[in-house]
């Protein structure tokens, strides 16, 4: 083994992240199932490997960004029989926490670290090494994985043990996706009233950028319902009040156009539960 960085899996989301280890002090070895994947890496003065094992054996960190638990399980077996003790390996892949766990367990037994650091921001935050990582694992692999994920990444959270990652990683999708369909819920209503859509985005893009969007609203560091001496009960308190008239407004005017909008119905219902009324 040397201190060469591993990298497995050149997607559309690996391949940016891989760029920026590049210049790696000890050297690049990148794999990836498609040879015309692994070119522009050799250019630009990176090591192809033959095979994942080939990885294992020459690389003291490695970065894991494959398909699914399926990819990962394989990869890591294949990575288990070659690697020294010693060695960490990093799984940036969406996979299932407990999958995270066996590798952990997997590796453990052969002196091999495994984190589960999966990242948010999309190909823009790897094309522009603004991602974040969210690390699960022991605090002296998270040390070692810090120094090359800031290469890639301007936020990197230690969440806790192994599968924390993970685990951070769905919660924060779980709120990415709710809101896409919202978003459709939405451009429906601004189309049967007969808006541009794209106008109707624009505004939401703009004024997402200076509120920071859904994220925004988690203010508290607990999920305990709200006490009134609750440091953010008064301002909590007038969100639900401004959410829950403009939500009834909302639904107005989709029954007024005859538009069915499930998620604000459920939205109004909630609102108060979820912010810990």
């Amino acid at each position: 083994m040397t201190n060469t960085y591993g990298f497995i899996g050149l997607g559309n989301i690996g391949a940016p992240m891989a760029r920026h280890l590049i210049d790696w002090p000890d050297g690049l070895m990148v794999f990836d199932l498609r040879s015309e994947a692994l070119e522009p890496f050799v250019e630009a003065g990176a090591t192809a490997a033959t095979s994942v094992s080939e990885v294992g054996t020459q690389c003291s960190v490695i970065s894991l960004m494959v398909l699914n638990d399926g990819q990962v399980r394989d990869v890591c077996s294949q990575i288990f029989a070659n690697a020294s003790a010693g060695t960490v390996v990093a799984i940036h892949s969406t996979i299932h926490p407990e999958t995270a766990v066996a590798m952990a367990k997997a590796g453990h037994a052969r002196g091999i670290e495994v984190v589960d650091a999966p990242v948010s921001g999309g190909f823009m935050g790897a094309h522009d090494a603004s991602l974040a990582v969210m690390v699960g694992g022991t605090e002296e692999a998270f040390a070692q994985v810090q120094e090359p994920f800031s290469r890639f990444a301007n936020l990197v959270v230690h969440m806790g043990p192994i599968g924390s990652g993970t685990k951070a990683k769905l919660a924060r999708n779980l709120m990415h996706f709710v809101a896409f369909t919202a978003a459709g819920e939405a451009m429906r209503l601004a189309d049967a009233a007969g808006l541009t859509v794209q106008d109707l985005a624009n505004v939401v893009r703009h004024s997402d950028s200076v509120t920071g969007g859904p994220g925004s609203i988690i203010l508290r560091s607990s999920t305990e319902p709200m006490t009134t001496d609750d440091d953010w009960y008064e301002t909590l308190t007038h969100v639900r009040e401004l959410g829950e008239k403009d939500l009834v407004l909302a639904l107005e005017l989709g029954s007024d156009l005859d538009v069915d909008l499930p998620l604000a119905k459920l939205a109004l219902n909630r609102l108060g539960t979820e912010l810990g009324f």
